[in-house]
């Protein structure tokens, strides 16, 4: 979003394919190292379910609920800098890692968390 109010669409789009298709590489390795048998999966009661059920429906109503009232106007001060350096990548990275420092830090904190139960899951028992 930050990529999309700064002028910077192609960085925007870049930045999606690559991390959506990493995300997805991903989740496709933790599918295969689960090793999932249909004799070991536990069974979940009808009451499980219809938690399930209700919990998305209303995460479902909060996030449609959340996207109506949202506004499609730029903030002002994201509108302040120079029309001849919008959309350029030091500008953006300026930007970036000057108001938005901790942000980004956070996000990758939040990726090496990732990575490392990624190793974890993945990581054989010395017995087997």
């Amino acid at each position: 979003g930050h990529y999309v109010l700064l002028n910077a669409q192609f960085l925007a789009a870049v930045h999606v394919i690559v991390y959506a298709g990493a995300i997805m590489v991903l989740f496709l390795f933790t599918i295969m190292l689960l090793n999932l048998n249909k004799e070991t999966e536990p069974q979940h009661s009808l009451l499980v379910k219809l938690a399930g059920l209700v919990a998305g429906g209303m995460l479902l109503v909060v996030m449609v609920g959340a996207l109506r009232r949202s506004s499609a106007e730029t903030p002002s001060d994201l509108t302040t800098v120079h029309s001849g350096t919008v959309g350029l990548v030091e500008t953006l990275g300026k930007v970036l890692f000057r108001d938005f420092l901790l942000p980004f830090e956070l996000s990758s904190i939040l990726f090496l968390a990732a990575l490392v139960g990624a190793v974890v899951l993945g990581k054989k028992e010395m017995g087997e």
